[in-house]
């Protein structure tokens, strides 16, 4: 038996109200407030009527854009049913984003969560060991000493000048 949205919404709407739907290839997407949506992750792992009990990945999308630049995604697997779903939380406009951890309500958070704030700089707050997890713990620009986060818009598209050699261009050979 596969879920229905009006399931999901009924499971979702008394946690959070004031949820947005979207579809596109019948796949569901919830757009949750950022202050909900560990609640929200938490009623769908635990209610009898959805069992999403398979968080399958945590992503980010960078829109460099100036009212909600960041969303962090969240891809979710019921078993029991057959199920799957998106949540997306759009951040708050900060340099520096923040999101709440879902660790307490899946493990497999942990890595995810590193991931994106390795990747994008989104920091997840209440996070049990938030650290970088492919680039070193140092990664930074060398004329500012900011940190750098490879996956956002504003990374540099030719890497960091100086930092290594490039291959010879094929017009300077």
């Amino acid at each position: 038996m596969a879920l229905s949205k009006e399931t999901i919404l009924d499971v979702v709407r008394p946690v959070c109200p004031n949820v947005e739907t979207s579809e596109h290839h019948d796949q569901l997407t919830l757009v949750i407030p950022i202050e909900d949506i560990v609640e929200v992750c938490r009623e769908l792992r635990d209610n009898s009527l959805t069992k999403f009990t398979f968080l399958v990945d945590i992503t980010a999308i960078d829109w460099n854009r100036t009212v909600g630049r960041f969303e962090v995604v969240y891809f979710l697997q019921s078993m029991a049913f057959s199920g799957r779903l998106r949540l997306k939380v759009v951040l708050p406009n900060s340099v520096h984003p923040h999101c709440p951890t879902v660790v307490e309500v899946w493990e497999a958070a942990d890595w995810y969560e590193r991931e994106v704030y390795d990747m994008y700089g989104i920091k997840f707050d209440g996070h049990p060991d938030l650290r970088r997890f492919y680039m070193p713990e140092d990664f930074a620009d060398p004329a500012t000493a900011e940190p750098l986060y490879p996956l956002r818009k504003d990374f540099p598209l030719m890497g960091i000048p100086g930092s290594m050699p490039l291959p010879p261009m094929p017009e300077t050979i």
